[in-house]
């Protein structure tokens, strides 16, 4: 039975299916997670195919096509922002040796808001960490998510919190009291840490970009081993690095 869905509606539904952890998948994988009628999905993932936004695998499974990809580069995000970053980021990389980051805030509501990974350079040497371009990652729990946090005001704060705050480790903030005073001393240093709350054993330091028009709130920041990080001299680094991307953002 016709659900009343527009065909574009079905397209996200199918597409949205795709994950870290499932990045292919089968036409009957797709069906159950959907429940698109098998004549309807069929036609839909023909369509989508053919224009290239998905991919059939010899192993007659699908993946995310390339001119999905190729249309996702144009953004704003990796036109403007990525691009004009790459160079302070590699910057701050050569200082530290550790991961870089950069990330948005993705929120179409306060409740449903995550940070958007649009940047990283690492290196060999650098501790693993779960992030990569295009990832998401709970604002809580991460250093740019932290410092995004603390662009918010109050009215968007208070739907964020409304919100049980998840664990990712046990030594994720889950309390909306503690992660607020969190959010005070990182608005009052200018810089947002985390020590294990995403990863154990890694800390993180980020700051946030003063607003640059026609962009999302913009944070970079490292991710570096616990036992070796000098959280002063981190700091000083990734508010430096925020400040000079912000001016050349501006500029661009």
């Amino acid at each position: 039975m016709d659900s009343g869905e527009g065909v574009l509606t079905r397209a996200m539904r199918v597409l949205e299916c795709f994950t870290d952890d499932d990045p292919a998948l089968s036409a009957t994988q797709i069906g159950e997670l959907t429940g698109l009628p098998s004549s309807t999905l069929h036609r839909l993932l023909s369509q989508l195919t053919a224009f290239g936004l998905l991919t059939r695998t010899p192993g007659h499974r699908y993946t995310i096509g390339s001119k999905l990809w190729e249309l996702g580069e144009l953004s704003p995000l990796s036109l403007r922002l990525r691009e004009t970053a790459l160079p302070h980021m590699s910057r701050l990389y050569e200082a530290t040796r550790e991961n870089v980051h950069l990330a948005v805030l993705d929120a179409p509501t306060p409740e449903t808001a995550t940070a958007l990974f649009v940047g990283r350079v690492t290196g060999q040497g650098a501790i693993p960490t779960l992030s990569r371009i295009g990832g998401r990652h709970p604002l809580h729990t991460t250093g740019v998510g932290k410092a995004l946090l603390a662009t918010r005001d109050e009215a968007w704060l208070e739907r964020y919190f409304a919100v049980p705050l998840e664990r990712e480790t046990t030594r994720s903030i889950t309390s909306a009291e503690e992660l607020r005073a969190d959010i005070a001393r990182s608005r009052s240093r200018g810089y947002a840490t985390t020590r294990e709350e995403m990863t154990l054993g890694n800390m993180s330091v980020a700051a946030p970009l003063a607003r640059v028009e026609g962009l999302p709130p913009i944070a970079i920041g490292v991710v570096v081993r616990l036992d070796i990080a000098d959280e002063r001299r981190l700091s000083g680094l990734v508010l430096q690095s925020a400040k000079d991307l912000r001016a050349a953002l501006r500029d661009s």
